[in-house]
């Protein structure tokens, strides 16, 4: 055995002692592991030191978002929360465009996103942002930006229908030509008057087709999803669209939108609850019940008094929105828009005050709520903290979905949060 190893080995006769052998294994052992630390091409290193490297090269080529892009979404929450998250890919969208010239987004809003399943068992809440979704008359061909917050129950299908649909119907809706011609300048009650035209058709719309579509794009009649799960789902609806001079919010459920200003929360919307006097008089009146099972709930199963879908509560259940129709001012800081799994916890104040310190120039830098698991693991990485800390309107819809995770929220969390101080106006 040992001639066959002499043999096989070296080939050579003079010099093949175990001793030598051993000593010549060692420096090729030694040799190696000193080009896997040096990187010397001529000893390759092992298919675990590669894919190591590999790895780091990955992570030393990423570019973090940087402040000045006009939109971020977050990508990332620290790992002390991830037992209780799962993004929906909406949540994750990149940049449809991300080569468009700097003055196509100069009108574009800086905002953020979280859009979190937290405690819940699934996720049923979508979320909508499309800036610059269209230059309509009503406007004077300037853009508008569309935000908009979906939380569904019994199932996705409805808020998932509304985050892929909504947006589109309000454009349809606004690029729709003038019956009337108006005479002469138009005040500021004519465009409110348009506005809340507009909003309430598209929320119409997006009703009767939660009700007759399924959201595989199949009629309900045809669809051969399950039908006990298409006929309970529903979803509550938030949608806000922003000029440079007016803030239009239209609301059907209990979500909600809230304006930050001067440091006061003003809310925007008033949340759909059956035990509000005005919509318990709604209920009964078309033949309802408000029951409590666990708080008020219409017919003890809805704790909406108003909702998208949810065919088999029609009309109890009611689509119309409330359209609130505001100027903008000069002291205008931020504006929120979240489901319900904010709310249940936080006062609208509370969440201002948050979401006005996160947008305070003055926020320290290494408030990084954003950083990953494995940036953490890397030393945290190179570069200022301008470069490694997402926009500050992330940090905000970050804390706040932290926050509410932390008072023990149970539901689905979904927050946007749109700098107002850094749109142009």
């Amino acid at each position: 055995m040992t001639e066959i190893y002499r043999t096989i080995s070296t080939g050579r006769r003079d010099d093949v002692s175990p001793t030598k052998c051993r000593e010549r294994r060692r420096r090729r052992i030694e040799m190696r592991r000193q080009a896997a630390v040096f990187g010397d091409p001529t000893f390759p290193s092992s298919s675990s030191r590669n894919r190591d490297r590999t790895d780091q090269e990955v992570f030393s080529n990423f570019v973090p978002l940087k402040k000045q892009a006009r939109r971020s979404e977050i990508g990332g929450l620290p790992g002390d929360i991830g037992g209780f998250l799962s993004s929906p890919a909406s949540s994750h969208r990149k940049s449809e465009n991300p080569n468009r010239k700097v003055e196509e987004t100069e009108n574009e809003p800086m905002y953020g996103i979280v859009s979190v399943m937290g405690r819940s068992r699934k996720m049923e809440d979508t979320v909508t942002v499309k800036p610059s979704l269209s230059r309509p008359e009503i406007n004077r061909q300037k853009p508008v930006h569309f935000f908009a917050v979906y939380d569904g129950h019994g199932g996705s299908q409805v808020s998932t229908l509304c985050s892929t649909t909504m947006h589109t119907l309000v454009k349809e809706e606004l690029e729709q030509p003038e019956e009337e011609a108006e005479e002469g300048n138009e005040n500021d009650d004519v465009v409110e008057r348009k506005w809340r035209g507009v909003m309430k058709r598209s929320f119409e719309r997006m009703d009767e087709l939660a009700t007759s579509t399924c959201v595989c794009g199949t009629a309900v009649s045809l669809c051969k999803c399950d039908p006990r799960e298409a006929a309970i789902s529903g979803s509550t609806a938030v949608t806000a669209v922003l000029t440079q001079e007016h803030i239009v919010v239209a609301n059907t459920g209990d979500s909600r939108a809230v304006l930050c200003r001067s440091g006061m929360a003003i809310p925007l919307s008033d949340d759909h609850k059956p035990d509000r006097p005005d919509e318990r008089a709604r209920i009964e009146a078309a033949g309802g019940r408000v029951l409590v099972v666990d708080g008020a709930r219409v017919e003890g199963i809805l704790a909406t008094s108003r909702a998208i879908g949810d065919r088999y509560l029609k009309p109890i259940v009611a689509w119309e929105p409330e359209v609130t129709f505001m100027r903008r001012e000069t002291g205008d800081e931020c504006l929120i828009l979240a489901s319900d799994g904010l709310w249940d916890v936080l006062s609208s104040q509370l969440a201002c005050d948050i979401a006005r310190f996160c947008l305070r120039e003055d926020t320290p830098s290494s408030l990084d709520l954003n950083r990953t698991a494995q940036e953490d693991d890397n030393g945290g990485g190179g570069g200022s903290s301008s470069e490694q800390n997402p926009s500050r309107s992330v940090l905000a819809a970050t804390l706040l979905t932290r926050l509410a995770l932390g008072r023990q929220s149970s539901d689905n969390i979904s927050v946007v949060v749109v700098d107002l101080k850094n749109s142009s106006r």
